[in-house]
């Protein structure tokens, strides 16, 4: 009983199968659509395209000059529907460029007709149906097609073209020599070529979309790194802002003679408020640090500022590279978050100078306003070309991140002596 209920479900399956398949050869070869031509410049775009257009066109010329002598009786006047047909044949060639399934269905027709005429035309011996002219249509037709759909239609376009050679070679009234032999493993050549052309197409598609995304996400990757490392310098920043709201809360009492019940009861909330606040950042930014593969050492070492800028330029002079400083206006103090952001975009500035211009000579600059504070960093072209760095670079994007996160403004790209620069304008007032 299982076997026979096996065997049941196997016939219904079968019978389904023959059922749709008409509809499925209907899809297939006629109705179904075909890879689009990617427009020009685009990933994947077929830049050979107009090239190879220009030798189908002179190849299908070729053709259908040499298939001409296989539609005419030997000696005999060309006839005018000779060369209509033979044009034919070769504009359904041109077509398949773009409509690769309507340009074969044309040819394979054309086909039928062309094997009826030249019948009569040749002599018995001669290769029947395909003629060398006709392996070559044929061939084309279904490599273009080969070239834009599924392998699975593909293969159902050869089994109907071999189909209709093999119709066409039952009819004959002659005894000819069939070209069958000959002309299968030519078609199944170029459907096969094709094939396996579209498939390294639609690879190397897939490959620029996946590198796309790749890089996309590495950027993401690259942004986020870069904001926990500016959190986790301003941390130190804010943690000291409350810890002096929490001490002059606690204090302020003792220095104010009797002071009433209210006032104390409100600097009690304000300390309170200011001791749950710190706890709370220290345990958020806490998982930041946890991650943070610094030393403890570093880690709780004072945040610079651009009091500390000359010993930063002292560095960079050891290193080799020429650094000058300028400042102008009135320097005064700083917030905290603005002199250690000033700080950062300086040490990022002229890192990417010892990277990515070997020789090149440097210029820091730092201007104060009354509402801004500006640094610049510019440098001279390289004497050499730069290394080829790996990985992702962080350095215009940290300056990025902490200008826009004081809502200053950031102007950076070459110099019109081949040189670089990086000119940030950061308020004394927090964004609005």
């Amino acid at each position: 009983m299982p076997k026979l209920s096996a065997m049941t479900g196997v016939g219904v399956r079968v019978r389904g199968a023959l059922r749709g398949l008409p509809r499925t050869l209907r899809e297939d070869l006629w109705t179904a659509p075909v890879d689009p031509v990617p427009p020009m410049g685009a990933p994947g775009s077929p830049v050979w395209r107009p090239a190879f257009g220009m030798l189908l066109l002179l190849g299908a010329t070729l053709v259908a000059v040499w298939h001409v002598p296989d539609l005419v009786p030997r000696g005999a006047a060309v006839p005018e529907y000779a060369v209509l047909l033979v044009v034919c044949q070769a504009l359904a060639l041109l077509a398949g460029m773009w409509q690769p399934l309507y340009a074969w269905w044309a040819s394979l027709g054309l086909m039928a007709v062309s094997v009826r005429i030249a019948e009569s035309a040749m002599t018995p011996g001669e290769l029947f149906p395909w003629t060398g002219p006709e392996m070559a249509l044929q061939g084309g037709a279904l490599f273009l097609l080969a070239l834009r759909v599924h392998p699975r239609r593909a293969v159902l376009a050869l089994g109907l073209s071999l189909l209709a050679g093999l119709v066409s070679s039952a009819f004959t009234t002659q005894a000819h020599h069939y070209s069958l032999d000959v002309g299968a493993p030519v078609v199944i050549t170029a459907v096969g070529t094709g094939a396996a052309l579209r498939a390294l197409k639609v690879a190397r598609s897939q490959l620029v979309v996946q590198s796309g995304l790749t890089e996309e996400e590495r950027s993401r990757r690259t942004l986020l790194e870069e904001r926990n490392r500016i959190a986790r310098e301003l941390h130190d920043v804010v943690a000291h802002h409350m810890s002096v709201i929490s001490i002059q809360a606690q204090v302020a009492p003792h220095l104010v003679e009797d002071p009433s019940d209210e006032l104390r009861e409100n600097l009690a909330g304000i300390r309170e408020n200011a001791v749950e606040a710190l706890a709370e950042l220290r345990r958020v930014l806490g998982v930041l640090r946890s991650e943070d593969a610094v030393a403890d050492g570093v880690r709780h070492a004072p945040q610079p500022s651009l009091d500390s800028l000359g010993e930063l330029i002292g560095t960079v002079r050891r290193t080799g590279v020429g650094v000058t400083a300028e400042t102008t206006g009135t320097p005064r103090p700083l917030a905290p978050g603005v002199g250690l952001s000033a700080y950062r975009i300086v040490q990022e500035a002229l890192s990417n100078v010892m990277r990515h211009a070997p020789g090149a000579r440097a210029r820091v600059e730092v201007g104060y306003h009354s509402d801004a504070v500006t640094v610049r960093v510019t440098n001279t072209a390289p004497e050499a070309p730069a290394p080829r760095a790996g990985g992702v670079g962080h350095g215009l994007l940290g300056i990025r991140e902490r200008t826009a996160m004081l809502g200053g403004d950031l102007i950076h790209g070459r110099t019109p002596a081949g040189g670089y620069e990086v000119l940030a304008t950061l308020p004394l007032e927090g964004p609005a």
